[in-house]
């Protein structure tokens, strides 16, 4: 994995665009407020709808700054996605159950946080995907079953172990029916590279 973003959403990044937003402040590593700086540029088609995959994962949030920006620059809006998957042990199913409900509560609140997150970069609410299963097989779905969706910003993971799971699944050729193209940001970049990127 070479240390940059692969861009495949329409926008050449590397163009020297006075009027590109960027989303940190002055003190750095926090965003600046979604109402400051230049406005949104003007969108005159389909809004475009950037996906973040949201766990708990360090690199997740790089993902997610990549794309509010993108979001926020384009005229885009950011869509969420969790998914709740299943416990890999068999339990009574009055424990099931209480396991079950956990897992939604705790899944609920870290859509929340994430996006208050979305709200602060970029001013707008996102759209919320909350679902259980295996994330795989959910995260084609949701893409297969949702044209608005136009493109998926994943990071790669800063284990030596490999990208992880996601990215190595998207770049299988079980994935070869994807019908939309994915951005990977390195796990490694911190804000203001990020910034610098969109």
């Amino acid at each position: 994995m070479t240390d940059q973003a692969m861009f495949d959403d329409g926008d050449d990044p590397s163009r020297d665009d006075p009027s590109r937003d960027d989303l940190s402040d002055n003190s750095g590593g926090e965003g600046r407020d979604a109402e400051s700086g230049p406005e949104r540029r003007k969108q005159t088609g389909p809004r475009r709808v950037f996906l973040v995959l949201v766990d708990n994962t360090p690199e997740m949030s790089r993902a997610l700054r990549f794309a509010c920006g993108r979001a926020k620059r384009t005229g885009g809006r950011v869509a969420l996605l969790h998914v709740i998957e299943p416990a890999e042990i068999e339990t009574w199913m009055s424990v099931g159950d209480i396991m079950r409900e956990e897992n939604r509560l705790a899944a609920e609140k870290l859509l929340n946080d994430v996006s208050g997150e979305v709200v602060r970069m970029t001013g707008e609410m996102p759209i919320i995907n909350l679902r259980e299963g295996k994330r795989q097989d959910e995260l084609l779905r949701l893409i297969n079953e949702d044209e608005a969706i136009s493109i998926l910003v994943i990071a790669s993971s800063t284990d030596k172990k490999g990208p992880g799971p996601i990215l190595s699944y998207l770049s299988s050729k079980m994935a070869s029916g994807l019908r939309l193209p994915f951005t990977v940001v390195p796990g490694s970049l911190s804000d203001e590279e990020i910034d610098a990127l969109i």
